[in-house]
């Protein structure tokens, strides 16, 4: 494929009749503005019960419930069961999913059950590797919520196990099978906005849920609640339920907002761009407002250096998120390249190109005589930038999902699924998984030493 191509490839590809031009239907009549339909054909195939996928899921908070709850989406799929550290989780589970469901306070005796082909690995972040592996060892089929890991050296841990077992590992950042992600891809690779300069990511929040003080039930106790397996390898501390219900708080057991939200973003942007990610980070922010015991930040800032690649030009990344947004909340991700931009997300995909004033105008020429500001004019027109500039066609197209999509999170399990059945691959296997991870958690490297940190994002590893 070629590389590295820029909107005059585009235009010119859209008009040697390719496959592209039906997703364009007005791009050649000059400046348009259109509305297109983004579509996926699954795989329509009955499963008898002895062709089921056995599912089990190993935590169940209010990721694991969302995760679990699109994977039952997917035809062929059984929830057989649950494991949580809290019994009341425990009891929700049954709710939801059935009173025959067999549930545990111990991870490892679902791994032992022979009747389980796959597990969701939804704990705290200080539970992925350990649990993953484990899974993995005992021959499961894993889908890891992300990040992958709370910390660098852990990523290639899972990956030398994955690459020893042969098995089947999914990294949950479920916009990444989206129908937005591919089209943006596509547009991508075919030039649509040129070479990539920028991304600029943003996510406003504005809620007590929002910035993680989640509901804490008032039948928590250490009677119902295994805190000591919770913490695990983390520092021995006393009973606190604040510690087990809002964990994303602490660095003991999360990986701030980095590991919960920045990754996102690195997921979609490397696929996108077929990037290995950044080389350098400098990170900032503070905690302004929710001074509730975290020790994370509430509002963080970071800055990423890409280098040059193959698939992409050297650019930079722009990503920010606020949990007190007195502006309202809100989220963005846009790729802005050097003949146009894209706004993208799991269920659209806005391609934007505008024109580009090449002409000086009255701010420039404001300095020179009437007599001077003709030849310059002139000189311009000669040169025919003017023509030119008009010929690469402007406007904007929007791609949406129809009322029936599934979404991004069905699609991530349904490919998970089908990886399972032997029907396809892995969109984001551990090893993209660690380089979308690593890449969030730079920014908590930059931020707590107060300095810019450097990475490769070939070996994976930090310089």
């Amino acid at each position: 494929m070629e590389k590295r191509k820029t909107r005059r490839s585009f235009i010119k590809k859209l008009t040697l009749g390719t496959s592209i031009v039906s997703s364009f239907p007005y791009l050649l009549s000059g400046a348009y503005n259109q509305k297109l339909t983004l579509d996926r054909t699954y795989a329509s195939e009955p499963f008898s019960a002895n062709d089921q996928i056995n599912l089990a899921l190993i935590g169940c908070g209010i990721q694991g419930i969302y995760d679990t709850n699109a994977a039952l989406k997917v035809a062929g799929v059984k929830l057989v069961a649950v494991c949580d550290l809290y019994t009341g989780r425990l009891d929700r589970a049954k709710e939801l999913w059935g009173y025959d469901l067999f549930t545990s306070r111990d991870y490892r005796m679902l791994l032992e059950r022979m009747d389980i082909d796959a597990v969701i690995v939804a704990t705290p972040d200080h539970w992925h590797k350990k649990i993953t592996i484990e899974a993995m060892e005992c021959g499961k089929a894993v889908y890891c919520e992300k990040p992958m890991v709370q910390n660098f050296a852990e990523g290639h841990e899972v990956i030398k196990v994955y690459n020893k077992t042969e098995s089947v590992c999914q990294i949950g950042s479920q916009g990444m099978s989206s129908l937005g992600n591919q089209k943006a891809k596509q547009l991508y690779e075919d030039g649509a906005i040129g070479e990539i300069v920028m991304l600029d990511f943003y996510n406003d929040r504005y809620s007590s849920g929002g910035a993680w003080q989640y509901a804490i039930p008032p039948d928590a106790t250490p009677k119902t609640i295994d805190f000591d397996r919770f913490l695990g390898s983390a520092p021995k501390v006393p009973y606190d339920p604040k510690r087990f219900f809002r964990w994303r708080n602490y660095q003991d057991y999360g990986t701030g907002i980095p590991g919960d939200m920045f990754v996102h973003a690195f997921s979609s942007l490397n696929y996108i761009l077929s990037s290995n990610g950044p080389k350098r980070a400098l990170s900032t922010g503070g905690l302004r407002y929710w001074k509730d015991g975290r020790d994370v930040p509430d509002i963080n800032i970071c800055l990423y250096d890409y280098p040059e690649t193959k698939t992409h030009a050297a650019f930079n990344a722009s990503l920010r998120v606020n949990f007190i947004a007195g502006s309202g909340e809100g989220e963005g991700f846009k790729l802005i390249g050097t003949e146009g931009a894209m706004e993208v997300s799991s269920n659209s995909c806005k391609l934007i190109r505008p024109k580009m004033g090449t002409i000086p105008g009255d701010y420039s020429m404001i300095a020179f005589t009437e007599n001077t500001q003709k030849r310059i004019t002139k000189s311009y027109n000669d040169k025919n930038i003017k023509k030119r500039a008009v010929a690469l066609n402007t406007g904007e197209s929007l791609w949406e999902v129809p009322a029936d999509y599934k979404g991004g999170h069905y699609d991530h399990f349904y490919n998970f699924f089908q990886a399972i059945r032997g029907k396809g691959e892995i969109i984001q296997d551990p090893t993209f998984g660690l380089r979308a991870a690593g890449a969030a958690l730079l920014a908590n490297k930059s931020y707590f030493q107060k300095r810019p940190v450097n990475w490769n994002p070939e070996t994976m590893m930090l310089l």
